[in-house]
C-alpha cells in the first residue's frame, strides 16, 4: 500500500495565497485558477461560505466568481450539483501523473491532500488574512483509491456523472488519469473499514505538517517513524537525507524534521516499508475525518 502527500488547492503561484482557516476553525482548500473548465467559482458551495466572493477578497481582485475553478481533488458532494453516481474523485496529468506512475500508484493505495493554509477574518463585511498570522501546511483530505481510469480511453457517453470535471476538458492527453474514490478501505491493522474519501474540516495539530513556530511552511514536523533509516524508502522527491533530522534531545523527541521540496505535487511512500504509517493514518481519519 502506497501513501501520497498530494499538494492540492491554493498557494503563492497556483491563485497567489494560502487557502483559508476560518475564524471556528474549519478549513476550505480553493480549487486553482482554470481557463478552461467549466466550473465557476461562483459555482461553487461550501457550507455558509459563497466562494465568489470569497476568493475575490482573498486575491483583491485578481480572481473573480466569474474565473473557472480547477475544482480538483472534488471531494465534497454539496459543492455541486450532482447526478446519480458521483463520487468523490481526482485528477492528474502531467509531470505529476508521469511521477505516479513510475512509483507504481494504483487501487488500494491513499492519497492524503495538504495544501497552504492560512487563519483569516471578516472586516468591513469583506474576508482578509489575520495579519501576522503565517501560512502553513495543513493535511485537509483524503481518498482511497478504487479505480483508475485514463480519460482518452473512455468511450463516448461513459461516467456521466464526471463529465463536468476539469480533466474533461484537457482535450486528447494520453496521461490524463482519473482516481475515483473507494467507497471504504482499511489501512493494516485497523479495527474497521473506513470511509474511502472524506475532508479533515477543523484545523486540529496532528493535521498541521509545519513546524510550530516556524515562518517556512515547507519546515515540516511529521511522526518520528517517518525518518527513513538503512533499508527503507525515502519518501519519493525527498532522497537526500541532509532534508531530514531527528531531535532527540528534548520534548520534540517524538517527531521528526524535514525540509521539504518547493516543487512537486505528489510524494509517495510506501506504508509496507513503514508498519506505523497504517495505524498513523486510521488515527488520523478516525479522529479527524468528516
Amino acid at each position: 500500500m502506497r501513501l501520497i502527500l498530494s499538494r492540492k488547492g491554493f498557494d503563492s503561484s497556483a491563485g497567489g495565497c494560502p487557502s483559508p482557516i476560518f475564524p471556528d476553525g474549519s478549513l476550505y482548500a480553493l480549487p486553482i485558477p482554470d481557463p478552461k473548465s467549466k466550473i465557476h467559482y461562483g459555482d461553487i458551495h461550501h457550507g455558509e461560505h459563497d466562494i465568489g466572493a470569497l476568493v475575490e477578497d482573498l486575491t483583491r481582485g485578481r480572481i473573480t466568481a466569474e474565473m473557472g475553478a480547477h475544482l480538483d481533488p472534488d471531494m465534497q458532494t454539496a459543492a455541486l450539483p450532482r447526478l446519480p453516481g458521483w463520487r468523490p474523485l481526482l485528477g492528474q496529468t502531467g509531470a505529476a501523473q508521469g511521477h505516479l506512475r513510475k512509483q507504481g500508484v494504483g487501487v488500494g493505495d491513499l492519497f492524503l491532500f495538504f495544501g497552504l493554509f492560512r487563519p483569516v477574518e471578516k472586516f468591513d463585511g469583506h474576508w482578509r488574512f489575520v495579519k501576522d498570522e503565517p501560512a502553513r501546511h495543513v493535511l485537509w483530505g483524503w481518498l482511497s483509491i478504487g479505480e483508475v481510469i485514463k480519460v482518452d480511453a473512455l468511450e463516448s457517453g461513459a461516467l456521466p456523472w464526471a463529465r463536468y470535471h476539469p480533466h474533461f476538458a484537457i482535450g486528447p492527453d494520453a496521461a490524463n488519469t482519473l482516481y475515483l474514490a473507494a467507497d471504504r478501505f482499511s489501512p493494516s491493522r485497523c479495527a474497521r473499514a473506513l470511509a474511502g474519501a472524506g475532508i479533515f474540516s477543523q484545523l486540529a495539530p496532528p493535521l498541521v505538517l509545519t513546524r510550530p513556530g516556524s515562518t517556512k511552511p515547507t519546515a515540516w514536523r511529521l511522526p518520528k517513524f517517518l525518518y527513513p533509516r538503512a533499508g527503507q524508502t525515502p519518501l519519493s522527491y525527498h532522497s537526500k537525507l541532509e532534508r531530514w533530522s531527528l531531535d532527540l534531545a528534548n520534548s520534540d523527541g517524538d517527531h521528526c524534521h524535514l525540509q521539504c521540496a518547493a516543487r512537486g505535487q505528489e510524494f509517495v511512500l510506501d506504508m509496507d516499508e513503514y508498519p506505523q504509517s497504517h495505524s498513523w493514518v486510521a488515527e488520523l481519519i478516525t479522529q479527524q475525518g468528516k
